[in-house]
């Protein structure tokens, strides 16, 4: 695989366990706000990690870790993914997948073999809106597909979406709940504005208020079985 980064220990990235997170590199979404340029722009990729290597740290911290993370970019995009996820397993660690939804056949094949424990997936927009949001050609139906596996593939999982002040309405944010029905969990990410994004014009812009976000609550959870904001 082509992996770009890793990190080594986190306690965020998959809810109730230690993991580390593998980041691959290459990405088919040029989401503006997205603050991991070097994994998204072919102009800005750096050297690749050496895949022997990363299963030499974690065949050393098994009983210190309980999981592996695949982020991004995005994952699916990697053709050797359930290589890779099989061998993680081999080790005995759990594995969670950070993924657009683009790939809805891969994703089947992976959710088909018993490969993941925790899905997230990012709902970038409303359908209506997706190819624009994502400043590339955007194919909904795969989302559409990928976003019924997720909700009906009986494993832990959330959908996120990235919110930038103005850029997403009341109207959107309820297009997404209804999008959203029957899933286990819903969370909204506070834009973070960084010095290096894939849209630089991005730079400086705000992120909602907690508050206003939590404000959502009451809507969403009339779709979703719980709720977050991070």
């Amino acid at each position: 695989m082509k992996i770009a980064g890793l990190e080594p220990f986190s306690l965020i990235d998959f809810p109730g366990k230690i993991a580390a997170v593998v980041f691959t590199q290459g990405c088919n979404f040029r989401c503006p706000y997205c603050y991991n340029p070097e994994l998204v722009d072919p102009l800005r990729y750096g050297a690749l990690l050496d895949e022997q290597a990363i299963f030499s740290f974690l065949n050393e911290r098994r009983g210190e870790l309980e999981a592996v993370v695949l982020g991004g970019g995005e994952p699916t995009l990697q053709n050797d993914l359930a290589d890779f996820l099989r061998a993680v397993r081999r080790l005995g660690y759990a594995t969670k997948l950070d993924t657009n939804g683009s790939q809805p056949d891969l994703l089947a094949r992976l959710l088909q073999e018993g490969l993941l424990d925790y899905i997230a997936m990012d709902l970038k927009a409303p359908l209506a809106r997706y190819a624009s949001y994502v400043q590339a050609p955007g194919d909904t139906q795969a989302i559409s597909r990928s976003l019924d596996m997720v909700k009906g593939s009986g494993i832990d999982h959330e959908l996120r979406t990235t919110v930038v002040s103005g850029d997403l309405q009341q109207a959107d944010f309820q297009a997404l709940a209804q999008l959203a029905l029957g899933a286990r969990r819903y969370v909204l990410q506070r834009f973070q504005s960084r010095p290096a994004l894939v849209d630089q014009t991005y730079t400086g812009r705000k992120a909602p208020s907690l508050a206003d976000l939590q404000s959502l609550a009451p809507l969403f959870l009339e779709y979703v079985g719980s709720f977050e904001v991070r």
